[in-house]
């Protein structure tokens, strides 16, 4: 067999569902380090497998600022079906659980119920970040900015099957200013 067509050959079964399945069933990694004061700040939802919590949600964004006691405030905001519909907020907290690296957090937007937000992948300048949960049920893109390169976008689609996401259930956010 061609070198070529080896590439090929592993590149199909990459991203097939079986490898998908394959990786699914490995522990989820996370990214080596994150320094939590350049990851502070805003982020926009620049795609995610869609919720009950995020019914109807469009221009979704995520800020995150520290507290006193080192936690970290979480104010996620949405417009409800169109850019200019109403606008819908939900505070919560979040905590570093994994010290090490700094990229296993839990969050909680209501008492007593938390859940996994692990750093998956991330720029080298903090542009652009994946997170996503250990069960793989849970996977958002976000960025600095509204919109994300499409090639970027394709990459970090790639990436996210080949650790076991079902990238096929993912939903493009519509931005206020990412309107056709």
């Amino acid at each position: 067999m061609k070198t070529t067509q080896v590439l090929m050959a592993f590149c199909l079964f990459s991203f097939s569902p079986a490898a998908q399945a394959l990786a699914a069933n490995k522990p989820l990694a996370v990214v080596p380090s994150v320094d939590l004061q350049r990851y502070l700040g805003a982020w926009y939802e620049i795609a995610t497998i869609p919720h009950f919590f995020q019914k109807d949600c469009v221009g979704v964004t995520a800020f995150y600022s520290l507290r006193p006691d080192g936690d970290i405030d979480v104010v996620n905001t949405c417009h409800k079906k169109t850019p200019d519909g109403p606008l819908k907020t939900a505070k919560g907290k979040a905590w570093v659980v994994d010290k090490a690296t700094g990229a296993k957090l839990k969050v909680r937007f209501f008492w007593p119920f938390s859940g996994d937000y692990w750093i998956i992948d991330l720029d080298a300048d903090y542009q652009w970040a994946v997170v996503g949960a250990p069960d793989r049920d849970y996977l958002w893109i976000l960025c600095r900015t509204p919109r994300m390169d499409e090639a970027l976008y394709q990459e970090l689609l790639n990436k996210a099957a080949a650790k076991g996401f079902d990238t096929s259930r993912l939903k493009r956010t519509l931005q206020a200013d990412c309107r056709p």
